[in-house]
């Protein structure tokens, strides 16, 4: 590199990236968070040590706070490290004070400066200019909720792992009931589970505890349960069919917290003065394991004072999981756009001298996305208008960018819904189709118009 090109680049890194900015947060801290240890920065002047560090222990942190009051700090910033951030949050947030917390992405630092003192310093230094944007979060008694949702969660995949592994053990085995029934947690296969467990050995009184609607013969289930039985897989088996159960109890519990605190959460309508719509017949599906026992669709319709289900593709248990990532106040995206972006289920075209290099959306990791996309891809039988819409852009676009096309599609109408309050209806495939086609004349007619033709509609050639 020329001398000249390295003197400049030293410039470069002397500018500050500030002057002549006006300041908006005059009494502004910024805090660097660490598992141990918390790095503070205060406004020069507030006190002789305008940077120390604290401890993580609960009394660190009350002394932090004392302290940011003392140097009369009205906000405090910090970065969403891991689950660092939370304690320190909800300690500050008690003593009164705004507590930011702002995407790393957003916040990086010149080079050269990366240390843990010069970090809160520079992020005290950018919200003090108003540089940072404070990520979302939603109020108190919906934090709740998707703890209770997130931990529901892991315990439905829990016990998923536990089904795979006991038919991992049958296969060990060579017990191929897997093969002859649809489901191994279901009740014939956790009743000869359960048999084998107590002793059983007889493939033909094992195939008789078979469900009569299974469509497999006794003869084949029977086949099927003819395996060498070692005693270590046995007690494998024993000891994760035991764990699957476990699991199932906890999920119960989980879903009685759920129920219990979503009664305690204010509604928006009167259940008994405009009682909910009845279910349509997408939403009247077969019992599926591990879905809530309770009455969650009419807490959710009390709650938000909509009926999210009736959306094609959104399901009782996919309104839930929006319900508690994104709560139930749409006022914090000013729109629709705003509110999808923020998905990351927007277009974040790259573009570098005016052309476009890369194509795609925001790489973001959103569970109400993730749950979003996962409704669009049950659209493609849905013989409804979203369904006709999901399968045209999927025969011209292809799959992956329909199914991103019509979760942004999802998002707006849910965002119109829990904004506004209004009801969700389908206009049918039919009313698509016509809607279709006359978009695609109004476009063939602005085409001729630039050409200087005419269209003729084919009846009348005929004539």
């Amino acid at each position: 590199m020329p001398k000249a090109r390295k003197s400049r680049k030293k410039l470069a890194l002397q500018v500050d990236v500030t002057a002549g900015l006006e300041a908006l947060h005059h009494h502004a801290a910024g805090i660097d968070v660490g598992n141990a240890e918390h790095y503070a920065a205060v406004p020069v002047g507030r006190d002789p040590q305008p940077v120390q560090t604290f401890g993580s222990f609960t009394a660190d942190l009350h002394r932090l706070a004392k302290w940011l009051q003392a140097c009369q700090i009205e906000t405090v910033v910090m970065q969403a490290t891991g689950v660092y951030w939370i304690a320190l949050y909800e300690v500050l947030e008690g003593y009164g004070l705004q507590v930011n917390v702002v995407n790393a992405k957003y916040t990086k630092t010149l080079p050269g400066r990366k240390t843990d003192v010069l970090e809160c310093q520079w992020l005290q230094k950018l919200h003090t200019f108003g540089l940072l944007n404070n990520s979302f979060l939603p109020p108190e008694e919906i934090r709740v909720l998707r703890t209770y949702l997130r931990q529901r969660e892991n315990l439905v995949a829990a016990a998923g792992t536990c089904i795979q592994q006991m038919q991992k053990v049958l296969t060990q085995m060579n017990v191929q009931l897997a093969n002859v029934i649809s489901d191994l947690s279901g009740m014939t296969g956790m009743a000869i589970l359960q048999a084998i467990l107590d002793g059983q050995r007889d493939p033909q009184q094992l195939a008789a505890l078979a469900d009569p609607r299974v469509q497999a013969s006794r003869k084949e289930i029977a086949q099927s349960l003819e395996g060498h039985w070692r005693e270590d897989l046995l007690f494998v088996l024993g000891q994760v069919h035991d764990l699957y159960f476990t699991y199932l109890e906890s999920i119960t519990a989980c879903d009685q917290r759920i129920e219990t605190h979503l009664k305690t959460m204010q509604g928006k309508v009167d259940v008994v003065a405009q009682p909910l719509p009845e279910a349509r017949p997408k939403d009247r599906l077969p019992n599926r394991k591990h879905i809530p026992q309770f009455g969650l669709r009419e807490e959710l319709y009390r709650i938000t004072g909509v009926d999210l289900t009736r959306i094609d593709g959104i399901q009782v248990q996919t309104a839930q999981v929006l319900v508690s990532e994104v709560g139930v106040d749409m006022t914090r995206w000013p729109t629709e756009h705003h509110f999808s972006s923020w998905l990351g289920l927007s277009p974040n075209n790259q573009i570098t001298g005016g052309k476009v290099i890369r194509r795609g959306t925001k790489k973001v990791l959103n569970r109400a996305a993730t749950a979003l996309r996962l409704a669009a891809q049950t659209l493609h039988r849905s013989k409804s208008y979203l369904g006709a819409k999901y399968r045209r852009l999927r025969a011209r676009l292809g799959a992956p960018k329909a199914i991103t096309a019509m979760a942004h599609h999802l998002a707006r109408l849910i965002y119109r819904l829990l904004r506004f309050g209004t009801q969700y209806h389908d206009k049918g495939v039919e009313y698509y189709e016509r809607k279709y086609r006359e978009t695609e004349m109004k476009w063939l007619q602005k085409q001729a118009a630039k050409l200087n033709m005419q269209l003729i509609p084919t009846g009348a050639l005929t004539k």
